[in-house]
């Protein structure tokens, strides 16, 4: 008989199914829409899967042909998308199918619950719309709750500035023998570089409305290298900020306007992110969920967490220009109000780190945990945007995981462009607190980091960082077994040229049972 917990699971997940399939079912008596005809191909953006579960996974496409504007996009009429799963790469023995319609008003994007599969086994799909067909892609789904999984195999990346280098990051990671990509932020930036670091252009201005965060979410999708790691492996998301504005706090953005007038802003660029991945569930107006929680039979259970939408606004802001700062002297850093997580999801995690039976407890969450403060003859200096911004809020995380002594936690990370190693205590850079987590930041795949005299003050000024390079860019291969999780940082200087080829930055090892990093 399955524990109450795994039956409160099971509703859920069931809940986001149907919740979805009504979003996306035409009414009773509305008539099938005409098989077109394309002039241009209409799945120009590729196709993509993700959420895997046990029984199924999520599938993706989005009818968006090259060159086609806003104005024709909306003048076209509603379509529907037939959709296969096959068990074999032949394309032979299909296992499921059906049809999706979809309309302007939801982008002509294509969000295709499957479910009723076999746990831990890659299946292949496809899409057609009248006479187009789709690239094929690879997904998994996860082994069966309960199954003794002797190995998970992950790419951590983020933060992947399209204008700041190209995404061979990404063409790695599609030739890998991979389960999951894991993706914690900065899909899309908002923002532009000086044309004198660009290596490509966005070729429009910052993003503001629904139309201007589709046609952004566009380029991006538009990468070859992008759509091949896309289509080689299922991927499971969380967002940072540039997926609408840079330190974004909640309902406040850093430009001085009112609360609804970022609402509505925000709101446009949570439907034009769930519009282009793999995801369940679109936005309610200006609000999403975004946290979810997946596991890997009992080898790990790895939760998405939501940095952004229920945080705490800055401490101490400038009143001109609400961003994260650097600060010496604030004493609003030390309010146990402030949270980073909200109150609600803080409660959903401890709560499910306390429950958790999986040998590996995986926190995938947007930036750095680990104090990055540096130390300077007016005090310690803090950066109001990252966890050094809520510092009780991440004692109260990291005291949770001690107090229930909860065993082999790794927190997963991006947004510093940096790839780091850590040690994790509820005292940050205290000997006197013991280590109880452990802690992996990614890199970012293209976007700019510091340089070495930075990171060397870093580790001089917080010695629980033992690994920290921000002059390269890549991603991190997991390597997670029963025993011990094996993490290589995979880089390239700088920009990421095309051509560019990654190689091996260092290596770490994360032993059950021992937390803190060791080097390889």
């Amino acid at each position: 008989m399955s524990s109450p917990l795994l039956r409160r699971r099971d509703l859920h997940r069931a809940a986001l199914w149907l919740a979805l399939g009504a979003w996306s079912r035409p009414a009773a008596v509305a008539a099938a829409p005409p098989a077109p005809r394309w002039r241009l191909n209409p799945f120009a953006l590729g196709v993509a899967s993700g959420m895997p579960r046990p029984d199924g996974v999520m599938l993706w496409t989005r009818l968006a042909p090259a060159g086609e504007d806003d104005a024709e996009r909306d003048a076209r009429p509603g379509v529907s998308v037939r959709w296969e799963v096959f068990a074999d790469e032949a394309l032979r023995r299909r296992v499921a199918h059906g049809e999706q319609p979809t309309d302007a008003a939801r982008g002509f994007s294509i969000h295709v619950p499957v479910h009723g599969l076999a746990p831990d086994r890659h299946y292949w799909y496809r899409f057609t719309c009248g006479d187009a067909r789709s690239a094929v892609g690879r997904t998994r789904t996860a082994p069966a709750a309960d199954a003794p999984v002797a190995r998970l195999r992950l790419a951590l990346a983020a933060c992947q500035h399209y204008e700041q280098g190209f995404y061979v990051a990404h063409r790695e990671i599609a030739r890998r023998d991979l389960d999951v990509v894991l993706f914690v932020g900065d899909y899309i930036y908002e923002g532009q570089v000086g044309a004198a670091r660009a290596i490509r252009r966005h070729g429009a201005g910052e993003p503001r409305t629904l139309d201007e965060y589709r046609a952004r979410h566009a380029l991006y999708k538009r990468d070859a290298d992008l759509q091949a790691a896309h289509a080689a492996h299922p991927w499971i998301l969380t967002w940072d900020d540039h997926e609408v504005v840079n330190d974004y706090a909640g309902d406040r953005g850093p430009e001085p306007v009112d609360t609804a007038t970022f609402l509505r802003r925000r709101s446009a660029a949570y439907q034009a992110y769930f519009e282009h991945m793999p995801l369940a569930l679109g936005p309610q107006g200006a609000q999403m969920r975004i946290n979810d929680r997946f596991s890997w039979g009992r080898l790990a259970d790895l939760w998405t967490l939501d940095c952004r939408q229920h945080r705490s606004h800055h401490a101490c802001a400038d009143p001109q220009r609400d961003h994260g700062r650097t600060v010496v002297d604030c004493a609003e850093l030390w309010d146990p109000s402030r949270s980073m997580l909200g109150a609600a999801q803080e409660q959903w995690l401890g709560q499910g780190l306390a429950a958790s039976g999986a040998r590996w407890k995986l926190l995938a969450q947007s930036t750095q945990l680990s104090s990055i403060g540096t130390d300077t003859p007016q005090g310690r200096q803090f950066w109001t945007d990252g966890w050094d911004g809520y510092p009780l809020a991440r004692q109260r995380l990291l005291e949770g995981v001690a107090r229930a002594g909860t065993r082999d936690v790794l927190v997963l990370g991006g947004d510093v462009h940096r790839f780091v190693a850590a040690d994790l205590r509820v005292r940050p850079n205290d000997e006197a607190s013991p280590v109880v987590a452990s802690e992996i930041v990614g890199g970012s795949v293209t976007s700019r980091g510091a340089g070495q005299a930075a990171m060397a003050r870093l580790r001089r000024d917080n010695p629980d960082v033992i690994h920290a390079r921000g002059d390269e860019r890549g991603y991190t291969l997991l390597d997670i077994g029963a025993d011990a999780v094996h993490c290589e940082f995979r880089a390239t200087p700088h920009p990421a040229a095309a051509d560019a080829a990654l190689a091996a930055q260092a290596s770490f090892v994360v032993a059950s049972g021992r937390p803190g990093v060791q080097a390889a």
